[in-house]
């Protein structure tokens, strides 16, 4: 394509731009917009993914306009390429999260992980700012999951103090390549494989800490990616936080399921709204013929959803290729259907359950 064909503009398609000119994935990384080779990218334009980042759109389409008529990345002023976050000295001690949500299986090994992050997927293709708190403390996969390595910024805290008059600690949240912001236990370290040896008590402050003492951004959806079962962690997650209401992970086996049904018992208990059930690995199709087979049995998403009276939201097939990049740290290249339905089934999910507007106020 010829240069005067590329059309620059703030409403330039990212991806549609990288397919017209290579040069400009170069440009984008330069101000740190990776999500132009993610899946994000096929929904998003210059404008939407520089105000995701925190950027403004005009240098980037200036840089942008530079290496079409050069063909070379012209250098990239730092306070270009440098987010707008709130620093610490005027964090304020309060953000706005529209939405709550966790995601909880009650039995580990169903895909709860994958699927957070394929709803994370979903949330930000709808140009939402995203949040995911991982939740499950001594074993967390999400910043695994994002590729995401580096730990987070923690600085004193100038507006409060502890009990002993000692600055608290303020965390500044990851950002993956699409702008989703992330708080893990494994991003409090640079060896992603130590583990953390911490009691139930100290697990439950970590989360509190975790939500209170982060510097989120004012989210669309925070999404809670809860540990298995049923016991302090989703416990302090489901009364402490003004959640909206719990998304449920399954899988076709029966001992997962009854696991499950205890995990909807445990939420009604709470009397906390389940907003829906999604059934993992429910099915494989055979790519040559296209054959569907049931490798782990029929499914039972039907008999939970009853149970947890909620609506299934969904059920997503095996796939080895969101396996392959979630385990290589590239979840966010996935392109696929499914992300966009599980955030609409959320979405509208969400507006069945209404709640009362709230500001989370970080004590």
């Amino acid at each position: 394509m010829a240069k005067s064909d590329v059309d620059i503009s703030p409403q330039t398609n990212l991806r549609e731009l990288v397919a017209a000119m290579p040069i400009a994935a170069a440009v984008l990384t330069a101000f740190g917009l990776g999500c132009s080779g993610c899946g994000v990218s096929s929904a998003e334009t210059i404008e939407q993914g520089a105000r995701a980042h925190g950027l403004r759109a005009e240098p980037i389409v200036n840089a942008l306009l530079v290496a079409r008529e050069t063909g070379k990345v012209p250098a990239i002023a730092e306070s270009d390429r440098v987010a707008e976050r709130r620093a610490p000295g005027s964090f304020t001690g309060r953000a706005k999260i529209a939405h709550i949500v966790p995601v909880m299986s009650g039995k580990g090994g169903v895909g709860k992980s994958l699927v957070t992050a394929l709803l994370a997927l979903g949330l930000r293709r709808r140009h939402l700012k995203v949040g995911v708190l991982d939740a499950d403390i001594t074993g967390p996969s999400i910043p695994k999951i994002f590729g995401l390595h580096t730990p987070m910024r923690i600085e004193p805290d100038p507006t409060r103090t502890n009990p002993r008059g000692q600055p608290q600690p303020l965390m500044t949240p990851a950002l993956s390549r699409s702008a989703i912001e992330v708080v893990s236990a494994n991003l409090l370290t640079e060896q992603e494989d130590t583990a953390m040896v911490w009691r139930g008590p100290i697990l439950t402050g970590v989360i509190r800490q975790f939500y209170e003492q982060a510097q989120w951004s004012d989210l669309d959806v925070l999404l809670v990616d809860l540990p298995p079962g049923t016991s302090d962690a989703p416990l302090t997650v489901l009364q402490s936080l003004g959640i909206d209401g719990v998304v449920l992970v399954t899988m076709p086996q029966a001992l997962a399921t009854m696991i499950v049904r205890k995990a909807a018992n445990f939420i009604h208990q709470l009397k906390k709204p389940i907003l829906g059930v999604i059934e993992n690995m429910s099915y494989f199709v055979a790519p040559d013929t296209g054959t569907r087979y049931e490798i782990f049995g029929p499914s039972y998403a039907d008999a939970v959803a009853d149970l947890a009276q909620a609506p299934v939201l969904a059920r997503i097939p095996i796939d080895s290729r969101k396996a392959e990049l979630a385990d290589a740290g590239r979840v966010e290249e996935i392109d696929d259907p499914i992300c966009d339905a599980l955030a609409t089934a959320l979405l509208d999910a969400i507006a069945a359950h209404p709640k009362e507007p709230e500001t989370v106020s970080l004590l």
